[in-house]
């Protein structure tokens, strides 16, 4: 087992950290190991508020550079997200690259839990893309900062249904901005990506009386949400399809400027972290009318879940605090129109107050 450097790219690691915010990481560690095949990357946003935690990606990059972009943006969001959900925690996030479906091994995961160890609790893991309960259990075996696993264990569970009722609750909130009353009774909602989240959302939509239509990369999933919800329609895409809202659950990066000239939906809210490709895609949504509820705000619900299985809250407890999603992205969005600013940049200033309360030597 070692820890290795990654080949030179043009804006190199601390380039691409200062690229994304003004806060830079504080740490990146990039993990190898021979007998297993693991490769993975760490990083640790901040730790300002708390360990930083942040899920573990599982997913067949291009390559190392494309790994490396993901894990520092995406540990970038926990940090906010955290902040933004009012937990005591900082931003990390860890990939492992390769193909879960043929690489992911018990020996492989041991290996990375080694690597998550020797952090000493700096980076807490927890489930995203590629890995699960199981996965987070076998982890567990190997350290102990780690969370989201299986109530068999202790563990809190999946973190799908609560990361749904966030977004759900999140798209309520902008609908009552669009649309003056926060309900999706009467609204085509396109779901982009039902895999366990977005199956979540989907139920929870069409009982709230919402029209869905779902795409998926996936014929399996295709087919199980099919099976499960008789009631949706099945389209090739749904980002440029006549819905009323547009809910990104897949990988990120669905909003681009070629994309954001085509949307017909007025208002986006999904699941899926980093939406927007480049920050002056939210301009381009504004100028056509178009509503977008931050995905760090409106998917932090699987975050809080977490987060109270730390520290030993019950479900009733966890799952009010995940309904307060409603009322933070009222108070954004309002915010946003008061100021005169886009939503990101108004969800930005509301986790930033909370950071910059904490003491300069404590950052």
């Amino acid at each position: 087992m070692e820890t290795v450097t990654l080949a030179h790219s043009e804006a190199g690691v601390f380039g691409r950290s200062h690229e994304l915010s003004a806060r830079a990481h504080e740490q990146v560690v990039f993990c190898e190991d021979d007998r297993s095949g693991l490769k993975a990357i760490i990083a640790i946003h901040s730790t300002a508020l708390g360990p930083a935690l942040g899920g573990t990606r599982f997913y067949p990059y291009a390559d190392e550079s494309a790994a490396l972009q993901d894990v520092l943006r995406l540990s970038w969001g926990m940090t906010y997200k955290a902040a933004a959900a009012g937990v005591d925690l900082g931003g990390g996030k860890a990939v492992i690259i390769g193909d879960p479906a043929t690489m992911k091994s018990e020996e492989l995961l041991a290996a990375y839990a080694r690597f998550v160890d020797t952090l000493g609790g700096r980076y807490i893991t927890a489930g995203d893309v590629g890995t699960d309960t199981d996965d987070l259990d076998v982890i567990g075996k190997h350290t102990r900062h780690v969370t989201g696993r299986s109530v068999a264990v202790g563990g809190s569970g999946d973190s799908a249904r609560l990361t749904a009722l966030g977004v759900f609750h999140a798209m309520r909130a902008g609908a009552e901005f669009v649309w003056g009353a926060p309900t999706l009774a009467g609204r085509t909602v396109g779901v982009e990506g039902v895999g366990k989240v977005g199956r979540e959302l989907t139920a929870l939509l069409l009982a709230d009386g919402a029209e869905v239509c779902v795409t998926d990369v996936n014929e399996v999933a295709l087919r199980r949400i099919a099976e499960e919800q008789p009631a949706v329609r099945l389209l090739s895409t749904v980002s440029t399809a006549p819905v009323d809202v547009y809910a990104p659950c897949a990988m990120g990066a669905t909003l681009t400027p070629a994309s954001a000239a085509t949307i017909e939906a007025k208002l986006i809210c999904g699941a899926a972290n980093n939406q927007l490709a480049t920050p002056d895609v939210e301009q381009a949504l504004t100028e056509r009318g178009i509503t977008w509820v931050p995905d760090f705000v409106a998917n932090g619900g699987g975050l809080i879940q977490v987060a109270g299985e730390l520290r030993g809250a019950g479900p009733a407890e966890v799952e009010a605090e995940v309904t307060e999603i409603y009322r933070r992205c009222r108070e954004i969005i309002a915010d946003g129109v008061t100021e005169g600013i886009g939503t990101g940049a108004a969800a930005n200033r509301f986790a930033e107050r909370r950071l910059d309360a904490i003491p300069r030597s404590h950052r």
